[in-house]
């Protein structure tokens, strides 16, 4: 990383002038190289994030005016930004596989879900998913606790962690993840509804999680089609009645 590695250089080097020409005592001397190693990295750090953000904020445009492969090209042409900063490689990682899995480019996405983020929870959700679909339980698991680990407070997460389990043939550990959820969550009504669903043997209710649900693509395409119709429907309704 040229962030830590610039930083360190310049903090070695005053260490050596200030101690040896300067004459200060070694503690004098390793205090402000320490001092000048954390004032570089902060800098070059917020320098690179700036340029990053600047990046993100691009593909957001892109993405909202349908240039999809624009954005793609974009994130990819920002990834030696990941040599300067630590976890920028990651991040871009993330947001290029979620972009490929929502447009259903499910192998495309795949590689560079691997390579993601684990603090982004939906990449990690689009990764167990993957992993479910190609009947990898194992790491399906392992992606799912991951990100549950650092993204505890996302009901969402909990609720795709207990389906994936669920369609997997696991309906009693899929019961344990949504009480696992719930303590973390202890107002939750979709993840109560949830369990008690499961209890019942019958199938989880997602749709209320709305479209962030239906990013995992894990309704059928005619379910998709008709909740947009629905939804089309309704704001015609309003229209109308304005």
């Amino acid at each position: 990383m040229y962030n830590f590695l610039i930083s360190g250089a310049a903090a070695v080097a005053s260490f050596l002038i200030l101690m040896f020409a300067a004459g200060l005592p070694w503690w004098g001397a390793l205090l402000i190289a320490l001092g000048l190693f954390l004032g570089c990295f902060v800098l070059i750090s917020r320098f690179v994030m700036k340029k990053v953000m600047d990046v993100m904020e691009g593909v957001t445009k892109d993405l909202q005016a349908q240039r999809v492969e624009k954005a793609i090209s974009t994130l990819k042409g920002a990834l030696p930004y990941g040599k300067w900063q630590m976890y920028v490689t990651g991040q871009i990682n993330s947001q290029i596989g979620t972009i490929y899995f929502m447009k259903r480019d499910f192998s495309n996405a795949f590689p560079w879900l691997e390579k993601g983020f684990f603090k982004n929870w939906v990449g990690m959700g689009m990764l167990g998913v993957t992993y479910m679909k190609r009947q990898k339980k194992d790491k399906m698991i392992s992606t799912f606790e991951k990100a549950v680990q650092w993204s505890s407070k996302e009901s969402l997460l909990w609720a795709l962690y207990a389906y994936c389990l669920n369609e997997s043939g696991d309906t009693g550990k899929a019961k344990d993840t949504l009480e696992r959820g719930i303590k973390k969550l202890p107002g939750d009504e979709n993840l109560k509804e949830n369990l008690e669903l499961l209890s019942q043997g019958k199938k989880m209710k997602m749709k209320d999680y709305g479209d962030m649900w239906l990013q995992f693509h894990l309704e059928s395409l005619g379910t998709i089609q008709k909740r947009q119709m629905a939804a089309m429907g309704g704001a015609k309704r309003r229209i109308v009645r304005r």
